[in-house]
């Protein structure tokens, strides 16, 4: 019977999320002071020697995966193997080429991670420092290390308000041309969210593998205040003060000279084996950021506020901890969908000492602490099926359903 456990629970909803969807939903009453009254002040002491050598870890993997399947994948090696192994050149490289994907995009994805601690200043007392570490990284990625991290420092300033959120923002009745909720049917419903299910598999791949840089390049999924064509490369966006702007120009210079360089090296090795060694694996790291970006803050039992009654404390505590991948997660992702909670609370505490943060907030904040041990695929499945609008009205909202039914109810006065 216990050997069917683990099997099960790909497929079901954790008791955590179980309990937090029947429990009604009233706002967190603790006091930002009283949590930062609870967390010792060594926990903020950055080291630069601590974060290099996360630094120089990953991209050491990063290098050691290269080297290791290009030698495998040498014409040599395979001449090797192939003198009366064919069988076993074969099984070679059908495990070879998955197992490099599946760890080179969790290091890439793990550049990300440090890229985004960088740009929060959590790896070092000195800005060069973290700038020069972050804006490497980044662009090795494709991504403009300057404006995402104006956009992402507004993320946080407004996190789950709907009317100020920068990122996964969420879609209102109205935007869907719904009926008023006391007149919509079922067909209503069905008519804009009752996809097959290979259709929704196809878009759920879309988000996944190009949802980032859509996001770069037009806003997906971000906040509908600003205009058709807002997008993180052109100095003159929307989303950029004046005084970003020269910023976000050194981002695109960056690119640019990254691309160059992606191109001479396809040009060197060939289209083939530029897909397998970069490409492959640079849209399965995005598929990772995606995800774990997605999951930090869609999620049917957790609420968005509007102006009234969203607070920072409020907005910051609507997130969801989650042990995406498990040991995996925290060795390359540096425990960034671990300890989420802790680091919106305290983004200017390094990842290293997050978790500490976060066995603090469980006991201090109780059932106000959102965690969810949920199979992250199966968390990732719910919230694209399930988190599809909310109502135009209410001061706290939750996703609603393709039927229109909310998964968890604000608590009675």
């Amino acid at each position: 019977m216990t050997s069917d456990l683990p099997l099960s629970s790909l497929f079901t909803d954790s008791a955590e999320y179980e309990h937090r969807k029947q429990k009604p939903f009233k706002p967190p009453q603790i006091s930002l002071s009283q949590i930062h009254a609870a967390v010792p002040r060594h926990l903020f002491n950055k080291s630069t020697f601590v974060a290099l050598q996360y630094v120089f870890r990953t991209i050491s993997l990063a290098i050691a995966f290269y080297l290791i399947t290009a030698f495998l994948d040498s014409p040599l090696h395979r001449l090797r193997l192939t003198g009366g192994h064919e069988l076993l050149s074969a099984v070679v490289q059908c495990v070879l080429w998955p197992a490099y994907w599946l760890f080179q995009s969790l290091t890439f994805a793990g550049f990300w991670c440090i890229s985004h601690e960088a740009g929060h200043g959590t790896l070092s007392s000195h800005d060069w420092v973290n700038h020069t570490i972050g804006y490497t990284l980044h662009t090795f990625l494709l991504v403009p290390y300057y404006a995402w991290r104006a956009t992402h420092k507004m993320h946080h300033n407004a996190a789950n308000s709907v009317e100020r959120e920068e990122n996964y923002v969420p879609r209102t009745r109205s935007d869907y041309s719904l009926p008023p909720e006391k007149q919509a049917l079922p067909l209503d419903y069905q008519e804009i969210f009752d996809d097959t299910p290979l259709f929704v598999l196809g878009r759920m791949v879309l988000m996944q593998l190009l949802g980032w840089q859509a996001y770069l390049l037009q806003n997906t999924l971000g906040s509908p205040m600003y205009p058709p064509g807002t997008n993180h490369f052109s100095p003159s966006s929307p989303l950029f003060k004046n005084e970003k702007k020269q910023r976000i120009v050194i981002s695109n210079i960056g690119l640019a000279v990254m691309s160059c360089i992606l191109v001479a090296y396809g040009y060197h090795v060939g289209l083939r084996n530029f897909i397998k060694f970069y490409f492959i694996p640079y849209l399965l790291a995005n598929h990772w950021i995606v995800m774990l970006t997605f999951l930090h803050h869609t999620d049917p039992t957790i609420p968005h506020y509007r102006v009234k009654e969203w607070t920072w404390l409020r907005g910051a505590l609507a997130t969801v901890d989650r042990p995406l991948l498990g040991p995996l997660g925290r060795f390359f992702l540096l425990n960034v969908s671990h300890d989420h909670i802790a680091h919106h609370l305290f983004s200017n505490i390094p990842f290293y000492n997050q978790p500490k943060v976060t066995e603090i907030l469980r006991e201090l904040l109780g059932e106000d602490y959102n965690s969810d041990s949920t199979n992250s695929f199966r968390a990732l499945y719910r919230s694209f099926t399930q988190c599809c609008f909310i109502e135009n009205e209410g001061d706290i909202v939750f996703y609603k359903n393709k039927y229109g039914q909310a998964q968890r109810q604000l608590a009675t006065q």
